[in-house]
């Protein structure tokens, strides 16, 4: 436990894509426990394809509390994954009591793949913490070479094949121009099998996986971020970047036109060409880039402490909210189909019925609730004498 916050390990296995087998009430004693001794109001539950998300917010609601529900992605309507976590996602949110959304495409977004009501859901933008992504101080020269970087993994969705096609022909175009990739996943082969067939191994730095901390020493080393993602409901990696002082490069998709104003990123459709013209465009507006005035403007725009003064209004919303009896709220599953509503209904009953069975195999009052405690008003300042 550090500065007030308390993480609890919960002896389940991650299995893929660091996500708990779905157990459907498996995790609901240990759920209940944590609640009632830590003495819990609200929880909030992140990520659509989190198992453990929603597994706990289901039991949070059965127990009567309030939930609260952010989305951080973007997912179609076509394919099979899409349509199967869309029903999950109206399950889990028909009895949610507020939502949260990254940005009003995410939000469009939620709002049609679970049928939640729009007044329920709020935009809150992510943040960056510019103390950590600061300008460097000797910034590399554009009139040596001018340094693209990419810090993604290197997955479908973030666009490997566009950088494949896109790489090679801006570094034909530009001989001054060189790549510094960071980042691992399954297409990086791909890049790597590029460099080798247009022999860029001298212009394209391949760095493997990059961890958080040292993502600044990397950003800091070129002018220009690009980002090629498919899809991408806000994408924190171009607010670092221009909290480094970079001019960001990237697809005009999903909500990344929200993030950035429009004289600190070009935007581009998610087509080589056009991503290569965008580049082009970009090095002719690095001579009108200060860094550091970018830095001061990510620090105006972006700061964690306005996030979470928004998100604890919208708290403030859900503890408003009137309690609901199990009957009253099984009427918001039945609305999820003529067969689903059934089904839905069907997992919240048995779900009340374990809870009541727990309720007298260990009684509430039973349970031990920790004790409250102060921290010092210095408390901030001595953490952060202890990470420097």
């Amino acid at each position: 436990m550090t500065g007030g916050l308390k993480v609890y390990y919960v002896p389940w296995r991650p299995f893929v894509m660091q996500n708990t087998f779905p157990t459907i009430y498996g995790l609901l004693p240990i759920i209940r426990t944590i609640l009632i001794r830590e003495r819990i109001t609200v929880v909030h539950g992140h990520q659509a394809f989190s198992t453990f998300c929603h597994e706990a917010l289901m039991h949070a609601r059965t127990m009567g509390y309030k939930v609260v529900f952010t989305d951080h992605s973007l997912y179609g309507f076509a394919d099979v994954g899409s349509i199967h976590m869309n029903k999950v996602l109206q399950f889990t949110l028909a009895d949610v009591t507020q939502a949260i959304c990254v940005s009003h495409t995410s939000k469009e977004n939620t709002v049609l793949r679970s049928g939640l009501p729009p007044e329920k859901v709020f935009v809150i933008p992510n943040a960056v913490d510019t103390s950590m992504f600061t300008p460097a101080v000797d910034r590399p020269k554009r009139s040596e070479q001018i340094v693209i970087v990419v810090i993604s993994r290197l997955v479908y969705r973030k666009g490997v094949d566009l950088l494949v096609e896109v790489i090679p022909e801006v570094c034909r175009i530009h001989p001054n121009v060189r790549f510094i990739v960071g980042g691992d996943g399954a297409k990086r082969v791909r890049l790597e099998e590029m460099r080798e067939k247009h022999s860029l191994q001298d212009r394209v730095e391949m760095l493997g996986a990059v961890p958080h901390a040292q993502v600044r020493s990397v950003l800091i080393r070129g002018h220009i971020f690009l980002n090629s993602s498919l899809t991408e409901a806000f994408c924190i990696a171009i607010l670092e970047a221009a909290s480094c002082g970079l001019l960001t490069v990237s697809t005009r998709v999903g909500g990344v036109p929200e993030v950035l104003p429009d004289d600190m990123v070009v935007l581009a459709e998610p087509d080589p060409s056009d991503m290569v013209y965008a580049i082009k465009k970009a090095i002719y507006m690095l001579p009108k880039i200060d860094p550091q005035d970018m830095h001061n403007r990510m620090r105006e725009l972006y700061d964690w402490n306005d996030v979470a003064k928004r998100t604890e209004i919208v708290y403030d919303r859900a503890l408003k909210c009137s309690n609901q009896k199990l009957l009253e709220r099984l009427s918001r599953y039945l609305c999820c189909g003529a067969w689903a509503g059934k089904l839905f209904c069907l997992v919240m009953i048995v779900g009340y019925l374990f809870w009541q069975l727990l309720e007298l195999w260990q009684p509430a009052d039973d349970i031990e609730e920790v004790p409250d405690f102060t921290l010092p008003q210095n408390c901030d300042e001595e953490i952060l004498e202890n990470t420097q």
